[in-house]
């Protein structure tokens, strides 16, 4: 066999702007490029357990389709690159850097042994704009709060995005596992063929999604992103999370927009930076993905049962205040949930029902195919007022005046919540059968009569328990 060298694909499922693949290409040696059922992706849960399959089988289809192939192995990430360095020859591995602590440690420790073995193991920046580590304080510092670290970038250069390499293959390919017998789509069981339907899977996929937005709808942006009636938004969190295509890209393409006069170009150009700026937060500070990022609200009496009654309700979208239980149903019809929406169930949880951020990130991790886990972190943390940039951390989401302004003819709430629709649409019945058949419910069930806790009743506790903290 001639030399080769080892892509090692994690949550970069595409042929551009691929700076791992592409230096595996320039090495002038054979390509074989590995997906690894491992400890990271063991340790999923169910829903980006199971997307991240899909995308791994797309990118299968892709490689095919440019004459090369996907090798999928199962196991321990240097157990199994070891096995194949010793099978195939290869010189190198390669692959494009992740940010969370697991990826980090898991990361760190085969570069270690590799390197010690005498293989050249490279790791390249391709998921994000910045990397975490390049944009500093002027005092040489990370930054905490988004806005600074917004202006610090904003007018830095951003290289243009790579083309497609030319994939050199070797003589003799190494044996493949199929992914489709990982059984990684189990623990979403009924529910996989409700939320295949929203799903956009795959490189081709992605760059249509970029070139509608940017074509249609990123002129509104600004205005139309907290709209939860209308589809004022990218949607491409799905595809930046495993990689389907590359922030940079998504930069480039914003950039041009706002140079065509776009006005809500530069909004989108700050989500993009703001996916960076949690990326930044995980690296300088982990402990935000398990622990209070701010000090003081270590101590503070969060409700730590995810089996009481009143955040069982949350999670069945069964609070009694519609906005609430229609973005969760979204979430279990889609796999996604609008951002306005996201912000307030984590508000709903955290402050009306006190209970701890934690439960609602891990049931986030559990139910969104576009789980990041940093941005998935960062922003339960600002909900609840424990984490970075929350200010003003008392500020509480009234979900009532937030759906007439966001929703003010009840469109999205009547998308998703069958019992308060008329003639409940297709989104709103699926989400019957998605749902656990535990949960025991249908359309004909009758709607919750009041809120578990009202607006008003969980502002004023919520205040008084901050007030009573000495916040």
């Amino acid at each position: 066999m001639t030399a080769a060298v080892i892509y090692w694909t994690r949550r970069d499922f595409r042929l551009s702007d691929n700076p791992a693949l592409s230096a595996a290409c320039a090495s002038g040696a054979s390509v074989i490029p590995v997906f690894l059922c491992d400890e990271g992706v063991e340790g999923l849960a169910a829903a980006p357990r199971w997307r991240l399959g899909l995308g791994a089988e797309a990118f299968a289809v892709r490689l095919a389709g440019a004459g090369s192939r996907l090798i999928c192995r199962r196991g321990p990430a240097l157990q199994v690159l070891r096995a194949l360095i010793a099978e195939t020859g290869a010189v190198a591995v390669h692959w494009n850097r992740l940010y969370d602590p697991e990826s980090r440690r898991r990361d760190e420790a085969v570069k270690a042994a590799l390197k010690a073995e005498g293989i050249k193991a490279v790791s390249h920046a391709g998921h994000a704009v910045h990397e975490p580590w390049t944009v500093e304080t002027g005092t040489g510092g990370f930054y905490k709060v988004y806005t600074p670290f917004w202006k610090a970038v904003r007018g830095r250069d951003v290289e243009a995005p790579l083309p497609v390499p030319r994939l050199a293959v070797p003589e003799i390919w190494p044996g493949s596992e199929v992914i489709a017998d990982w059984g990684l789509g189990h623990a979403m069981n009924r529910g996989a063929d409700v939320v295949l339907a929203h799903c956009k899977i795959g490189e081709a996929a992605a760059q249509d999604r970029l070139e509608a937005f940017v074509t249609d709808r990123i002129g509104d942006y600004s205005d139309a992103r907290d709209r939860l009636d209308v589809d004022g938004t990218s949607s491409l969190s799905e595809n930046l999370t495993y990689g389907e295509i590359s922030a940079r890209t998504c930069w480039h393409a914003g950039m041009r927009a706002l140079v065509a006069g776009k006005p809500g170009a530069e909004t989108f150009l700050k989500e993009l930076i703001w996916r960076d700026f949690a990326y930044h937060l995980v690296h300088h500070t982990p402990h935000i993905t398990s622990r209070n990022w701010r000090e003081e609200w270590e101590g503070f009496a969060w409700n730590t049962d995810a089996d009481h009654p009143h955040v069982q309700a949350w999670m069945r979208g069964r609070t009694g205040l519609p906005v609430v239980d229609a973005a969760m149903r979204e979430m279990y019809v889609t796999g996604r949930m609008h951002n306005r929406a996201r912000m307030l169930v984590a508000s709903y949880l955290t402050k009306h029902l006190l209970t701890h951020w934690k439960i609602g990130m891990d049931w986030f991790a559990e139910c969104l195919v576009d789980w990041d886990p940093a941005s998935n972190a960062m922003g339960w943390q600002w909900s609840a007022g424990s984490g970075p940039d929350a200010t003003p951390y008392f500020r509480v989401f009234n979900p009532e005046t937030q759906a007439e302004k966001f929703d003010p003819l009840g469109r999205y709430r009547r998308a998703f919540v069958a019992e308060i629709s008329g003639k409940p649409p297709k989104t709103a019945l699926s989400y019957f059968r998605a749902i656990p058949r535990s949960w025991d419910m249908g359309p004909g069930d009758p709607y919750p009569g009041a809120p578990v806790v009202s607006a008003a009743d969980g502002r004023k506790r919520a205040l008084e328990a901050y007030e009573n903290r000495g916040f």
